[in-house]
């Protein structure tokens, strides 16, 4: 299948990625002159068969590994939420890992404890805040991952396959929490899924072929076009 005409121009993109080439240092190709645009303020999501790049595409936005080739553009600070979440969670409770991200910052404690306690709040789960980590359920994790990312005030979310490890009810707490914060507090959002229910609560998608983006732009198209493989993709 033929690449889209990369002229395509989305308005005022958070997110832009001009013709990304990476391989893996065996040589494998994965990505070859991969160009997409995210509108800010949308909540896109990314598809694709296995192999087609769509996780490594995912960390190369998020500077975990880097291109051989191409251009990467985000405006905005930007937060990563890994598919599990014990992976990026290092303190033994809830406030003390949100906070964590702040050390940089240099911030009073008072306005620590606002930015966390604001963070919790967006995500439903200030009642947590004093909670050990090991006792919180899978979702609950993933939340505080996202709450750990707007504590820093990142106005883009990356978040690769949050839902894979979780039970049906925590997938969609998870992808409407998601959606919820796209629209009220402008923030940015790329979610690569394997789950084609997920496209239903997304502003638009991407279909990623070996290494190419082929298709682009309404969910409920993406979905129809793809419902026929057993209503999953891959990974």
């Amino acid at each position: 299948m033929k690449p889209l005409d990369r002229g395509i121009q989305i308005p005022d993109p958070a997110i832009v990625v001009q013709e990304l080439c990476f391989n893996w240092p065996s040589g494998s190709k994965v990505l070859s002159s991969c160009s997409l645009n995210v509108p800010k303020g949308e909540f896109w999501m990314l598809l694709g068969s296995n192999g087609s790049g769509k996780s490594t595409l995912l960390r190369l936005l998020a500077g975990l590994l880097y291109p051989q080739s191409g251009q990467i553009h985000l405006e905005g600070r930007m937060g990563f939420v890994f598919q599990n979440p014990d992976h990026q969670l290092v303190m033994p409770t809830v406030g003390a890992d949100v906070a964590f991200g702040l050390v940089e910052e240099r911030l009073s404690q008072p306005q620590i404890r606002n930015r966390v306690d604001e963070a919790l709040a967006a995500v439903n789960l200030l009642e947590l805040k004093r909670r050990p980590i090991y006792a919180l359920s899978g979702g609950q994790k993933q939340r505080i991952a996202i709450a750990g990312a707007i504590a820093r005030n990142c106005e883009i979310l990356l978040l690769d396959e949050p839902t894979a490890l979780l039970d049906p009810d925590s997938q969609l707490e998870l992808v409407t929490q998601v959606q919820s914060l796209v629209k009220n507090r402008g923030i940015t959002a790329l979610w690569v899924t394997h789950r084609l229910n997920e496209l239903d609560y997304s502003d638009g998608a991407f279909l990623l072929e070996r290494g190419l983006v082929v298709e682009q732009g309404n969910s409920e198209f993406l979905k129809k076009r793809l419902i026929k493989n057993s209503g999953d993709i891959k990974d």
